[in-house]
């Protein structure tokens, strides 16, 4: 294994910073979807707060609508999946053109579900799958222990700010310490 550049190992840990941030953004508005059909449609005005940002939305649609598909918010799943595509076309051949593929896959299955207006909770289904199927071919397709661990930690470093930041239990954030820890050794 070679030494591994500076900008090489930047693309490589945000590849899994934002991969994790889209896949957890993905989860809370589905979280947000559960919660409101059950009685509390004004959950995402909590995850707002968690991140210290301002309640420019009127309505929870809204709300959900710009962090699912507005490429332009930074928060939006739209956006952590063009910035996660654009560090893989650079690591392509570090990560597989299969692995990138994923990465293609959840873009196109972002639009489709933007497109359907009624089905839209259906339509959103298949991009967890597509999630753990990049995460399955890249752990095939990347040998370089050392370049899968920058990506790992990437990851985990992006769950534990959302841990902290939306106060979860302490097991699931000593977990994710544990594990951060063993991927730095």
């Amino acid at each position: 294994m070679g030494a591994i550049s500076l900008e090489h190992g930047d693309r490589l840990f945000w590849l899994g910073r934002y991969t994790e941030r889209s896949f957890t953004t993905l989860k809370a508005i589905e979280t947000h979807f559960d919660k409101a059909l059950d009685g509390d449609p004004l959950l995402y005005q909590k995850y707002l707060a968690a991140f210290g940002l301002s309640n420019t939305y009127c309505e929870p649609n809204l709300f959900s609508h710009s962090f699912l598909f507005d490429k332009d918010n930074p928060n939006s799943v739209a956006y952590s999946l063009r910035c996660a595509y654009n560090n893989g076309i650079v690591l392509r051949e570090d990560i597989s053109t299969e692995s990138l593929s994923y990465l293609q896959l959840a873009q196109d299955r972002l639009k489709q579900a933007q497109d359907e207006t009624g089905r839209l909770r259906l339509e959103l289904l298949p991009l967890t799958d597509i999630f753990y199927g990049f995460l399955g071919c890249l752990d095939d397709h990347l040998y370089d222990l050392e370049k899968k661990a920058l990506i790992q930690c990437g990851q985990t470093i992006e769950r534990l700010d959302l841990y902290f930041r939306l106060h979860y239990d302490d097991e699931p954030v000593l977990t994710e310490l544990k594990r951060l820890l063993g991927r730095l050794r």
